[in-house]
């Protein structure tokens, strides 16, 4: 008992010793509200540049190329799916770096990129996780990206997906997507129609 006793005394010691070190520096470090900050409206414009009191709302309509064929494709996959004879390829993701342009056809104006991935999250039906920046590389808004999340139903008629940020011009964005396929072929490429509706300031 003595023994332990005198095992105990050194640890009280060194527990009590770290604690008065840990309670000197604290006392030293500002106060726990320093690391936040909240602005009111007039702060947030001169800080950010941003009046919170204007919130437009912005209309592209932006076709999106998948080309998965010939020697340049602009999505390719990373990860195979789970299982060969999965109908739905479940599993399956595809890194994308896919032409946005002002219509349907190849030889369209290049008004931007998509850029990011989609995977095939669905073990039922053909439904894909898509997680891609739309990067606008004409106008105003070259330079800006707003970016789209959601699940994508491949083969319904209208698929609608969540605008959840962006950069540049489109900072705090928020809005959705509506997809429709304008055309697939016989090698996988396809073009998809997307109507995007996007909050920002």
């Amino acid at each position: 008992m003595a023994r332990l006793t005198q095992k105990i005394k050194p640890f009280q010691f060194l527990l009590s010793l770290s604690l008065l070190v840990v309670l000197s520096i604290t006392s030293f470090l500002p106060p726990t509200q320093a690391f936040m900050k909240t602005f009111n409206s007039e702060e947030a414009q001169q800080v950010l540049g941003v009046d919170f009191n204007k919130q437009k709302l912005s209309h592209f309509l932006l076709y999106w190329h998948d080309i998965v064929s010939g020697p340049s494709p602009t999505s390719v996959p990373v990860v195979k799916p789970a299982s060969p004879t999965s109908k739905t390829a479940f599993g399956m993701i595809d890194m994308i770096d896919n032409p946005l342009t002002a219509g349907p056809d190849a030889g369209s104006k290049l008004v931007g990129r998509a850029q990011g991935f989609y995977a095939s999250a669905c073990q039922t039906d053909l439904g894909l996780l898509m997680t891609m920046n739309f990067a606008i590389m004409e106008g105003k808004y070259n330079g800006s990206t707003f970016t789209v999340v959601g699940r994508n139903l491949v083969f319904s008629k209208v698929r609608e997906m969540a605008v959840v940020g962006g950069s540049g011009l489109f900072r705090f964005a928020t809005g959705y997507v509506q997809a429709k396929t304008h055309s697939l072929n016989s090698t996988g490429d396809a073009v998809v129609q997307y109507d995007c509706y996007v909050m920002h300031y």
